[in-house]
């Protein structure tokens, strides 16, 4: 299945007999709560679900982002009524960062048909479609979390690719290189990771670039089908942005979750401050 899908795709879907399960991840950083935005105004019959709650487990040794255990993952997606039956779509703001981590999460957790809207919420307005404030009556799902469905990377996984393969850092260039570090107590990178800010990724309405434009920036970084291939950033949330767009140019890659503020927990663990 095509990991992207579009507003007249989705809208049609939504007016057929077999509709997705509907799911809004909008999500900040800095907050606001996404809660918030999804009170003012969401797609009709989205689920709302919590990226720091739903889709991560709690902060600590195992990163800010860590994989959530099965069983919590699974509590959460049947509540925002998720099955294996049926497919999802899930959307956040505009540019996908949030989306592709519960994407990715689904993914790895089992479920095979899984979509996130092109463009986001924001496209979805854009192209004049309704928005209601009214929260739906979700009907429990069955999906049963199994790990495993997608490849990750634990902190020794990601030293050795970034040697014998390709380890891309999600993070903004100035993070890379340890000029500033806005969120995590260390700044710096893990030795031999290549910078590949997810910012370029997308264009300036949010959307992914095509996958001919994707396959040739991530081919100029090293980063083909034919070479082991994985990311991190700071938390696992834009390196799974990473994974979607690399799925898109054909490249599979596995994702460091911890990431960035796992690495740092171990003082044993490198650190570079350069390119």
């Amino acid at each position: 299945m095509h990991p992207l899908i579009d507003v007249p795709a989705l809208s049609r879907l939504l007016d057929g007999p077999t509709a997705p399960t509907l799911l809004d991840v909008r999500w900040h950083l800095a907050g606001p709560p996404g809660v918030e935005s999804y009170r003012r105004g969401h797609l009709p019959g989205a689920a709302f679900v919590d990226l720091d709650s739903d889709v991560a487990g709690p902060p600590g040794e195992g990163g800010r982002h860590p994989l959530p255990p099965a069983a919590d993952f699974e509590e959460a997606m049947r509540r925002a009524g998720v099955s294996a039956g049926r497919p999802v779509v899930v959307y956040d703001d505009a540019d996908s960062t949030a989306a592709a981590r519960l994407w990715w999460t689904l993914r790895y957790f089992g479920h095979g048909h899984v979509r996130v809207l092109d463009g986001g919420h924001r496209a979805w307005t854009k192209a004049g479609k309704p928005v209601t404030r009214d929260e739906p009556e979700i009907k429990p799902g069955d999906f049963a979390a199994r790990p495993g469905g997608l490849p990750i990377l634990d902190a020794g996984g990601a030293a050795d690719l970034a040697k014998a393969g390709v380890l891309l850092d999600a993070r903004a260039a100035e993070r890379y290189r340890g000029e500033t570090e806005p969120v995590d107590p260390v700044a710096g990178h893990i030795p031999g990771a290549v910078n590949a800010p997810t910012l370029h990724n997308v264009g300036v309405d949010g959307r992914f670039l095509p996958p001919e434009i994707l396959r040739d920036r991530f081919a100029k970084l090293g980063a083909t089908d034919a070479v082991d291939v994985g990311a991190y950033c700071g938390s696992g949330v834009t390196a799974a942005h990473e994974i979607l767009a690399l799925n898109l140019a054909g490249i599979p890659a596995a994702l460091y979750v911890g990431s960035w503020s796992h690495w740092i927990t171990d003082p044993d663990n490198p650190i570079a401050t350069d390119d």
